[in-house]
């Protein structure tokens, strides 16, 4: 095991500075990561798809010898849920075997882990949240592939689990639902319910989990759940929109149906978090408003 002097800045107030290594930096999660962790004052090394493939054993070792973080946020992952139903190989390789690849070389160099996972890894059958104790049982291969990566972890590792992700970068609901606003009307499900979580809310609090280098499994999400029809309405609220245009389906009416089945119940309690006497991330309609501003202003140009 190779062991480093921490790095220390403000030494009057103790604080210590953390190497982080972030995987899956160019993603919707990852840029927020980045940005996270830059905020809270600790160093990044930003790893993506273009500068590490995950799936090479020996590159994945060379980074994180190399890097010798005190942390690995692993966040790189195959999350195009249809696409892994017809590919279950790729995806069992990308989320589940690279994970051990990550997660064998960070505990080489000594660095603790913190995996982000997905309500994907339930059935979506409970009748409330789903707690951190609750067993597994996922329906689809991407929820399959993301928990063989749990269980590719260490005994002290964290696994966050995180659902209905929105953000400014790259693809989400939020920029769908706001694509599809001019339509005369929009039909989204009211059969699946959810917590929408915002990247931002989210890497903070996984940035501040990671640096604290806490063990266990963690559910992330911002508060309020609703279903996606609800959601839709609250994003076209939130843009100062006709939210009476959107109507409610049931899954099975969707056309063409989806490959993947999504969970009915995707609603995350955030029991870790509230035993661990850390304050919640906000009602997701706060970040709904700012993303949404922030999309419209950008649109402005």
């Amino acid at each position: 095991m190779v062991s480093r002097q921490p790095l220390v800045v403000g030494a009057s107030q103790g604080k210590k500075v953390m190497q982080i290594l972030i995987t899956g930096a160019n993603g919707q999660l990852g840029h927020e990561l980045v940005r996270a962790t830059v905020d809270a004052g600790h160093e990044v090394v930003a790893t993506s798809h273009e500068t590490l493939d995950i799936t090479d054993k020996l590159a994945v070792d060379a980074a994180i010898t190399a890097a010798q973080p005190d942390v690995v946020i692993h966040a790189a992952a195959w999350t195009a849920v249809d696409a892994c139903e017809s590919d279950p190989d790729k995806a069992m390789l990308v989320n589940g075997t690279a994970t051990k690849y990550i997660a064998d070389a960070a505990h080489a160099v000594g660095a603790h882990v913190v995996y982000i996972s997905t309500d994907y890894v339930f059935d979506g059958s409970k009748t409330s949240a789903y707690d951190e104790g609750d067993t597994p049982n996922p329906q689809s291969v991407y929820g399959a592939s993301k928990l063989a990566g749990e269980r590719a972890l260490g005994p002290n590792d964290a696994i966050v689990r995180i659902a209905w992700v929105c953000g400014f970068y790259g693809g989400n609901m939020v920029k769908t639902i706001l694509r599809l606003a001019e339509q005369p009307q929009l039909k989204f499900v009211d059969d699946q319910i959810g917590n929408p979580t915002f990247a931002d809310n989210a890497a903070e609090m996984i940035v501040r989990l990671a640096a604290e280098k806490r063990p266990g499994t963690w559910h992330v999400t911002n508060q309020g759940d609703v279903s996606w029809y609800e959601f839709a309405r609250e994003v076209l609220m939130a843009a100062g929109l006709d939210a009476g245009k959107v109507a409610p389906i049931k899954t099975r009416e969707l056309q063409p149906p989806r490959p993947a089945q999504r969970p009915a119940n995707s609603v995350l309690n955030n029991g870790s978090l509230k035993r661990a006497g850390i304050e919640l991330l906000p009602d997701f309609r706060v970040p709904l408003a700012r993303l949404v501003s922030q999309i419209q202003r950008n649109e402005r140009g």
